[in-house]
């Protein structure tokens, strides 16, 4: 086919009901009457209702999306506390990290579930979720299924996170920091840690941000070890190049007056494109991925969860 044909058959393609109904929730959440959580919902609603239509492009969109919601935060913060905010949570995400990545090599041992699931299931759960999933997969030559496993278990219990958090948090009257940190801790994807804190309060979500993205950084260390434990050397590695592009967010913010001016309104324009990628990642999770999970990664996944926000929300509320 040539490209004048291509782009005929292109223009001749009719729009179905399902893409116009998905068009049109898109548009809905672009407004004030959607929140995350509830984008979220949407999202899941129609995976099960009538299926994602532009399923093949969504894992790219949602990628960009979020890179792009993140570094736009960056310009509702000032430098002097996102240091002060990433040293607060250094200790507890060190911590944290080790304990994961250790309880998970015991509990895939203990469920007999297949060792790479196991260990993406426990890397996207001590690190940042399907970003770091989808980081270490080439380092350890992961396969298409080992993946979607390991993701589906992310994304299903991230769902639950964003709306179960904020719940807890008011419930034990969490101050914006204490939630802000338990959140970037306890809560695996980046998408819903910040649609969790963005539900809660400004600076919860400035907090949650910070400390979120400061932790995301252990992908490269976690990537190496991982290539050397699996004897997998001379692959590539990804590097989260956007938390740089944050990071001078958070700067330019910080000692430049224009960006101050219109600082407001970018970070509102993130919430939005937050808003959406969790509409996005809810559209994802369909009939079929929920199936592929399986009881035995959604267990691993739960324990290992369980065991990191559990701990961590009693020091937090305690000591902090």
């Amino acid at each position: 086919m040539t490209p004048t044909m291509r782009y005929k058959h292109i223009l001749n393609k009719k729009i179905t009901i399902r893409e116009i109904i998905f068009i049109l929730l898109l548009i809905l959440c672009l407004t004030p009457v959607v929140s995350a959580p509830l984008a979220l919902l949407l999202g899941i609603i129609v995976a099960q209702w009538i299926g994602h239509p532009f399923l093949a492009v969504n894992h790219k969109a949602t990628q960009i999306l979020l890179q792009l919601s993140v570094v736009g935060l960056g310009f509702g913060m000032q430098i002097d506390s996102a240091i002060q905010t990433g040293k607060d949570g250094f200790l507890l995400t060190v911590i944290s990290i080790i304990g994961t990545l250790s309880l998970g090599y015991v509990l895939g041992k203990l469920l007999k579930l297949e060792k790479l699931t196991a260990y993406l299931i426990t890397v996207g759960t001590a690190i940042c979720g399907g970003s770091a999933i989808a980081a270490v997969s080439p380092t350890v030559k992961a396969n298409e299924k080992q993946i979607s496993v390991a993701l589906g278990t992310i994304f299903v219990l991230n769902a639950l996170a964003l709306f179960v958090f904020p719940v807890i948090g008011r419930a034990l009257d969490l101050s914006q920091t204490q939630f802000g940190l338990w959140c970037a801790v306890a809560i695996q994807d980046t998408s819903s840690v910040v649609g969790a804190a963005s539900k809660y309060g400004t600076e919860a979500l400035q907090v949650a941000t910070t400390v979120k993205l400061t932790r995301a950084l252990w992908i490269i260390p976690i990537s190496l070890l991982s290539a050397l434990a699996f004897n997998t050397k001379g692959t590539r590695i990804k590097i989260p190049y956007f938390i740089g592009l944050f990071v001078l967010a958070i700067i330019l913010n910080s000692y430049i007056p224009f960006f101050q001016e219109i600082g407001t309104y970018v970070v509102h324009i993130s919430k939005v494109g937050l808003t959406l990628t969790l509409f996005l990642i809810g559209a994802s999770l369909s009939r079929d991925v929920l199936l592929s999970v399986g009881y035995k990664a959604i267990l691993q996944g739960l324990v290992l969860w369980l065991c990191l926000a559990i701990p961590v929300l009693i020091y937090i509320y305690f000591c902090l």
